[in-house]
Parts: structure tokens; C-alpha cells; sequence
């Protein structure tokens, strides 16, 4: 592993954060001797972020423990247009009354990883709308785009995934590569920023904005790009049976994200530990290392660090009592996913409504497959009904309970 005199660069690497760099030694040294104010940018695409994004806000989160300026750019411009790097399609164009609604719903999650303020390493969160919506088109032409080679756009992995597999790419996707580089532009020249941290996916677009504020202003700015995270077996994190697992309680449970970290896999622990807490890397050795059904102490000291820091130390305390509750005395809990029924419901429509599966079809799939229980019992007939005169316990697994509440 690099060895670092900065603390960010070497908080970074010891974590597990770094994939790429632009110029590691002139980036150390800037680091080592003075405040950098680094962004990232997040398209407002829904009302929360999910965990797909968590890495991201981490990043910013060790920017400004290691004694740096964290920079959250809000994509109120860019999104409308939408990132076409590694999709399959054009993002839906959201409406401006959207966009908003979203920009200040996300804004509520940052608060809770980082401290906002006036002061030097305060973050601060804006808006590429402040700059992109007052662009006249042709004199931006005529003083930012001559410093893009089509040739080389056309050449970007995110660009060349769309075209090798002859989906669409439209002319205002293509524009979004030159947008983000002028973000970075606009901030180097605005707030100082020397730092762009993004996702391995973002490369490119981040080469691009180093380039650009050196040939249109002569600075030096960075950037950093963290590896893909997948889980050890190989799928992508955040991806589970229920859907995304969303950073904001109103869409998804305090219960419901604590089990999602519970469930880490054995061989993820350490790495998932060093990435979205902030345990010291002693005591994470000394998690990771335990071995057997000890590897359970580590889970939930995981999911009680990660769902402390994003909802709350309340939070973190009463999923983990619903889960003792649950899973050693086999009660219902309040935090569980919760679904209210007058009278009866068909087994299948029970799964579906408490998010257990995405449609009817899957339903059946995981009866059949001997995985839905009522109040602890195997049930294995797919036209079951559940009478509901109180409570009744319905589990998809042995991971994901819920209940039917009488109305």
C-alpha cells in the first residue's frame, strides 16, 4: 500500500477508498500543508439517495475529518439532462418543481454525515443551476467547447458502452460530460476547489474538468475515484430482494436498514466496517478476524455503527432490540415492515405489500421455494389466506419479517 504524509490521502487508502488518482504526490503534498475544498455532485433524480451512494457521501465524510472542506453539488442543472455514463438508457427528464423537491428531501441526509457552516473545513452544499441555467448557449460553444475533441468523447468507456450496444445516445446526453467538466471549472474558480472525488465510473468526466480549468484558467486541480463496490459474491451493493435500499427512513424502515447490514456477508465485514463507520482500524481487525458464528457480533456491531451514524443512535437501538425480539423470542416488533389488513389477505398479496417481493409471480416463486412463513410456520400452498383478527408475523426467509396489523 502508498505510503502518504496527508491524512486524507492516507485515511483514504487505509480505508479502502481509492481507485484512481491524478498526480497522488501533488495531491499529497497540497493536502499535507493546506485546507482542500473537493466536491462531489449527486443528480436529484428521487427524494433520497440510496446505498449505492453511501461510498460517495463517506468520501466527503473523511474529506472533512481529515481537516478538508466537503463540497456537495447538487445536480439541479445537469439534471436535467441525466448522466448517461455506463446506462443502458436516457434517464427520465424530471420537471423543475421536481428537481427541487428532491434537492431539499436529499439535503436532510447530508446533515446527518457532515457538519455545514461558514467556517474553513464547513461544508457547504450548492447548485449547478446557479451557473448552467444562466448559460448562453453560443458564447459557451464558442469558450468551452473548443476545448473538447469529439474524438475523445466518442472514445470514453461511458459513451462507447451506448454505442457498442446501438442504444440511443442523445445530443443533450452527449452535452453532460462538458456540463460536469464546467461544474468543476465554475468551482475551481468560485469556491476554491481543487478536489473532484467521484465514482470509478466518473474518470473520464473528472479528467475532463482537470483539463479544462487548465487550459481556460491555468490551475491545477485533482481528482479521486473510488473502486465499484460489490459484495463478495459478486452482485452489486445495495441490490436486494425488497428493492433499493434507501438512506431516508419514510421510504424505507429504521428495522429494514439495520437487517440490510446485518445480512453483510461474512467476507464483507472489514471491508464494509473500514468504508461506512467510523470504528478505528484496531478494533476492526479485531472484528474481522473472528471466525464462526463470532462472526455475528461483528455483523450487528456493523449495523448498529451504520444505521447510528445515517438514522440515528435511537434508531440503531431500537432495530436492534426488534431484532433480539424477533429472532431470540420470536415476538413482532414495532420497527418491522408493517402492512394493515381488514380482515384476510391472500398469502401472495401479504409478501408483495410488505415489499417481500416485486410481484405476484416472485411471490409464488419464493412459496414454492419453501420461503414464506406465517407466525414461524413453513407454508407451502400459494393460494394460502391469512386471517388477521391482531397480529399476524409473516417472514420471507430467515432474514426479512413483517407484520399484518388488524385494522
Amino acid at each position: 500500500m502508498t505510503s502518504y504524509s496527508s491524512d486524507l490521502l492516507a485515511t483514504l487508502s487505509t480505508r479502502g477508498y481509492i481507485h484512481q488518482l491524478t498526480d497522488a504526490t501533488a495531491l499529497d503534498a497540497l493536502a499535507a500543508k493546506q485546507v482542500v475544498p473537493g466536491y462531489i455532485g449527486f443528480d436529484p433524480t428521487a427524494p433520497s439517495l440510496h446505498v449505492g451512494s453511501l461510498v460517495q457521501i463517506m468520501l466527503l465524510r473523511r474529506l472533512q475529518q481529515t481537516g478538508h472542506k466537503p463540497i456537495v453539488l447538487m445536480g439541479g442543472g445537469t439534471g436535467k439532462i441525466g448522466d448517461p455514463s455506463f446506462k443502458d438508457e436516457a434517464r427520465k427528464l424530471l420537471a423543475e418543481d421536481g428537481i427541487q423537491a428532491n434537492v431539499a428531501s436529499i439535503k436532510r441526509i447530508f446533515e446527518r454525515f457532515l457538519t455545514f457552516g461558514n467556517g474553513p473545513t464547513d461544508a457547504v452544499m450548492l447548485d449547478n443551476a446557479e451557473w448552467l441555467d444562466a448559460l448562453e448557449y453560443i458564447p459557451f460553444l464558442r469558450d468551452v467547447g473548443q476545448h473538447f475533441s469529439v474524438n475523445r468523447m466518442l472514445s470514453f468507456d461511458s459513451v462507447k458502452l451506448r454505442l457498442d450496444r446501438e442504444q440511443s445516445l442523445s445530443f443533450l446526453e452527449f452535452n453532460y460530460m462538458i456540463l460536469q467538466a464546467y461544474d468543476f471549472l465554475e468551482l475551481s474558480r468560485r469556491a476554491e476547489c481543487r478536489l473532484q472525488m467521484g465514482g470509478s465510473d466518473q474518470w473520464g468526466n473528472i479528467v475532463n474538468g482537470i483539463e479544462l480549468a487548465r487550459r481556460m484558467d491555468g490551475t491545477e486541480v485533482f481528482g479521486v475515484t473510488t473502486p465499484l463496490i460489490t459484495t463478495a459474491d459478486g452482485g452489486k451493493m445495495g441490490k436486494t430482494m425488497a428493492g433499493a435500499v434507501w438512506l431516508h427512513e419514510d421510504q424505507l424502515p429504521h428495522f429494514d436498514y439495520w437487517q440490510f447490514w446485518r445480512n453483510t456477508d461474512d467476507r464483507d465485514v472489514g471491508r464494509f466496517l473500514r468504508l461506512f463507520t467510523d470504528l478505528p482500524l484496531g478494533e476492526i481487525a479485531r472484528l474481522e478476524a473472528l471466525e464462526g458464528a463470532e462472526i455475528n457480533a461483528a455483523k450487528i456491531v456493523l449495523a448498529n455503527a451504520a444505521t447510528a451514524m445515517c438514522r440515528g443512535q435511537a434508531a440503531a437501538e431500537e432495530a436492534a432490540e426488534t431484532a433480539r425480539r424477533t429472532f431470540e423470542e420470536g415476538a413482532t416488533g414495532a420497527s418491522l415492515p408493517t402492512l394493515e389488513v381488514s380482515g384476510e389477505i391472500a398469502l401472495i398479496d401479504a409478501l408483495v405489500g410488505l415489499g417481500f417481493a416485486a410481484s405476484k409471480g416472485e411471490a409464488r416463486r419464493l412459496i414454492k421455494g419453501g420461503g414464506a412463513r406465517i407466525d414461524g410456520e413453513k407454508v407451502g400452498d400459494e393460494g394460502a389466506i391469512v386471517t388477521v383478527t391482531s397480529e399476524v408475523r409473516i417472514s420471507a426467509g430467515k432474514k426479512h419479517h413483517g407484520v399484518l396489523r388488524a385494522v
